[in-house]
């Protein structure tokens, strides 16, 4: 694995932990519920391409 992808990979780690925590709370807070949705989206497209990286 060259240094592009341990870069990306280590990126794509920080940002799903960071939507997690977004995610969390915004469940607790649930002043807009599209935000919820949104958060949602973004932390599964996030997770659908940290797998296609793991696969190649």
């Amino acid at each position: 694995m060259d240094k592009k992808t341990k870069k990306k990979l280590q990126t794509l780690h920080q940002r799903i932990q960071k939507l997690r925590g977004q995610l969390a709370g915004a469940k607790q807070q649930m002043d807009d519920p599209n935000e919820l949705r949104d958060l949602q989206d973004q932390l599964a497209k996030a997770e659908a391409e940290l797998a296609k990286f793991k696969e190649a």
